[in-house]
């Protein structure tokens, strides 16, 4: 090809190289990125539903901090009614499949007290489901939230817990 001074066109070439070479780096690219990633053979298409997981089997979750709170009461009666009340409503929460992890930490020197995992996506929600802890409205504990992004199958481990314990706290 000549252009009107009689030179060799080279722009047609050099635009041909550079749409050969694309293709081939895209190739590249998009079939290695494909080889890495792979279809689940055992994949439950129900249980991805129930469990409302995402492409990966992961969900969002608000995980759940509970530290010594500010009220400094040494009324034992009274903290015994509210951490009777608090574990109702741990028991009540799991049952209505809102919390999904609960349990108390050791002696540490960080006041942490214990943790939550609630099977809800936002603060907000999180915030709703711990004003109704006892413990928590009598300021005996106050919660740190973090949003988490975790297994969606996580609510599945409660189903086993309640075949292995002997003696209900």
């Amino acid at each position: 090809m000549t252009y009107g001074n009689g030179k060799l066109n080279t722009h047609n070439k050099n635009n041909n190289k550079m749409k050969l070479i694309f293709a081939i780096l895209s190739s590249i690219l998009f079939g290695t990125a494909a080889l890495g990633q792979s279809v689940n053979p055992e994949l439950d298409t129900n249980l991805v539903k129930l469990l409302d997981a995402d492409e990966y089997g992961m969900k969002m979750y608000v995980f759940v901090i509970l530290k010594t709170g500010k009220n400094k009461t040494t009324d034992k009666a009274f903290i015994d009614s509210c951490f009777t009340r608090h574990l109702a409503n741990i028991e009540r929460l799991a049952e209505a499949k809102q919390l999904i992890v609960a349990g108390p930490f050791g002696k540490n020197e960080s006041n942490f007290r214990g943790l939550f995992i609630l099977n809800v996506e936002t603060s907000e929600e999180a915030k709703i489901l711990l004003e109704t802890d006892p413990a928590i409205k009598a300021n005996l504990l106050t919660a740190e939230l973090y949003p988490w992004y975790g297994s969606a199958a996580l609510s599945e481990y409660i189903k086993t817990h309640n075949k292995i314990w002997k003696t209900k706290p």
